[in-house]
């Protein structure tokens, strides 16, 4: 299958999982209760196919192909992995809703849209081992991001009193917070193991083609950090829990898809 073939069916069976999902908010109090398992096993349909067209832009004989839209694609599956796989212990379902059609788009301007920037894996085991974990950081802080986002939306309707419509589709507020703690902790300590595992495996983490990627990561780092802190010795929750979570996912996507945007889009070099 071509690769704009495998794009255009990811996008098609992604958008049908999110709008499978989007029926029990659309269905009111009574919605199918087949709903949900359905719009899952399609979402990993979509994300086999994906996969499949991820494998064949971005991984190449002579390295990896990381230009603009390849990494968007890599990193919008990586994103949906997650929260596929979280969804099986958690209730993060309603996530899909966001992450499916990005996920979407993604795939298809990666099979229309080829970009290229080519990075050698002759730098070792050190080197691919930082990679697999920088993307799974990067994914699991973007899952916090829009669980933020959704909390926003939660907490607004609840401060106005609308009880009724999407809203009370998701799980309770203190939960809802609870999530996006775990997401956030578990995001922090992957962001960790990608920085120890950079200093240790890459020589040039402060030359000049990388150093803003390290000093971001850094920041986003550090606001994650000080957010764990806030919880555990003040209680931090709701707008401020939201707000830092922002800005340390802001950071981490200014870090990579921020300069490879000016460099690749704007620079064309």
């Amino acid at each position: 299958m071509s690769q704009a073939a495998l794009g255009l069916s990811a996008a098609v069976v992604y958008v049908v999982a999110a709008s499978r999902l989007a029926l029990p908010i659309l269905q009111g109090p009574r919605p199918d209760p087949r709903a949900k398992p359905q719009a899952l096993a399609l979402g990993w349909v979509a994300l086999v196919l994906h996969a499949v067209l991820v494998w064949g832009t971005v991984f190449g004989p002579t390295g990896l192909n990381l230009g603009f839209f390849n990494a968007l694609s890599l990193f919008a599956w990586g994103i949906s992995a997650t929260v596929l796989l979280v969804s099986v212990a958690r209730p993060l379902e309603n996530l899909l809703l966001v992450t499916l059609p990005l996920a979407a788009a993604s795939a298809v301007l990666a099979a229309f849209l080829p970009s290229e920037r080519l990075v050698s894996l002759d730098r070792g085991f050190g080197f691919e081992l930082h990679l697999i974990l920088a993307i799974a950081a990067y994914s699991l802080v973007s899952v916090a991001a829009v669980q933020a986002l959704l909390l926003t939306y939660q907490d607004r309707q609840l401060r106005r009193h609308r009880l009724a419509g999407p809203v009370s589709t998701l799980p309770p507020l203190q939960t809802m917070e609870t999530l996006l703690f775990q997401l956030i902790a578990g995001g922090f300590f992957l962001l960790s193991l990608t920085i120890v595992s950079g200093v240790m495996f890459i020589e040039d983490l402060f030359g000049q083609h990388v150093a803003h990627k390290t000093i971001l990561s850094v920041i986003a780092w550090t606001i994650l950090g000080v957010l764990l802190w806030g919880r555990w010795q003040f209680g931090w929750r709701g707008r401020v829990a939201i707000r830092w979570s922002l800005g340390g996912f802001l950071a981490l996507m200014l870090a990579y898809f921020g300069s490879k945007f000016v460099v690749e889009l704007i620079l064309r070099r």
